[in-house]
This record gives C-alpha cells, sequence and structure tokens, in this order.
C-alpha cells in the first residue's frame, strides 16, 4: 500500500479491482480546507482516461508492473508474440494488443508489461518502418503545398502520405499518431 501523496507519473495502481497508470497528478492546497491530489488515470485495458481526486494521504493499493521485451511473430485469430528473455510464446486479443497492431510486422519489437505472469499491456517503438503495398500515383503538376494520399502498408493499415511516394517505397511511421515521417 502507498499513499496519495506519493503518486509518481507511469505509476500503476488498483482500484475498484481494475489496473490504472497514473498520466498526470498535481497536488492541491487550498488557501482553506484540507489538501488533496488531482489525478488522471489511464484504464490499461480499455485506454480510458479518469479524472480522480483523493484525499492528502488516502491509501492507494500499487501495483508492480514487469517489463519485458517481446517480439511479434505472426497473426491469426490472436496476435502471437514470444519473450526473448524465455522463448516462451503468447497468444493476445488483438484489441487488448491496442491501436498499434495495425503496425505489427514479422519480427518487430515491443515491451509487454506483465502482472503476476499475465501480460497486461503493449508498449510500441514510437516508429516502425514499413513498405508501401498499394498507393496511387502522384499526379504530376499537382504541387499544392502539404497535398497528400492514402497509401497502404505491408500490414494491412491506410495512412496519407505525401503525393512523391510511390509503391515499394519504405517510409517511417509514427506508431502514437499513426502519422507518416519521412521515407527511408
Amino acid at each position: 500500500m502507498t499513499t496519495s501523496n506519493d503518486f509518481r507519473n507511469g505509476m500503476a495502481l488498483r482500484k475498484d479491482g481494475k489496473l490504472f497508470i497514473i498520466v498526470e497528478f498535481l497536488h492541491v492546497k487550498p488557501g482553506k480546507g484540507a489538501a488533496f491530489v488531482r489525478s488522471k488515470l489511464k484504464d490499461v485495458r480499455t485506454g480510458r482516461v479518469l479524472d480522480v481526486t483523493w484525499r492528502a494521504g488516502e491509501k492507494v493499493e500499487d501495483v508492480r508492473l514487469e517489463r519485458k521485451t517481446a517480439q511479434f511473430l505472426y497473426k491469426d485469430d490472436l496476435c502471437h508474440f514470444m519473450r526473448l528473455d524465455t522463448y516462451e510464446q503468447l497468444g493476445l486479443e488483438p484489441e487488448n494488443v491496442g491501436d498499434g497492431a495495425r503496425f505489427l510486422k514479422e519480427g518487430l519489437e515491443v515491451d509487454m508489461l506483465f502482472d503476476d505472469k499475465e501480460p497486461v499491456t503493449l508498449e510500441f517503438p514510437d516508429f516502425v518502418e514499413l513498405k508501401v503495398a498499394r498507393t496511387d500515383p502522384g499526379v504530376r503538376g499537382d504541387t499544392v503545398s502539404g497535398a497528400t494520399k492514402p497509401a497502404e502498408l505491408e500490414t494491412g493499415a491506410t495512412i496519407q502520405v505525401p503525393l512523391f511516394i510511390e509503391e515499394g517505397d519504405t517510409v517511417r511511421v509514427d506508431t502514437r499518431t499513426g502519422a507518416y515521417v519521412a521515407r527511408v
């Protein structure tokens, strides 16, 4: 057990039987009345963010999460990963993998957070390099600044890319926003 005075960004805690990670917090000491802590908690399973106010010194159950590196193997009904320390294979539901599932490419290494030997969530690398599988050709003379077109990547994800990107090009994609970053 810990108290609300010990909060840190990224700290994991259990509230009402659910696992949350502290996104941000603020200790408030009003001129009149008792101090309190405002926090934003992200539900690890659903990704929903809650605003919660705690009394100063209120006891909460903190959780220790283990971070292990895993490699993506393949996808069928499940997304299959292999832990690099034990070579154990784990199958996760695509909805448990999160939005980054559309950028999963064979051999991609991700960080898995474990709570009592059970995988809780995945942390993807900030950027991945993927090959463009299909896109329309850029129209000559269409030089509007910042013009984009849709492109389907080798993983099946569709993103907006500049007009000069062609099929077969490799592009760097930001996994947090799903946006094109650069041609590689």
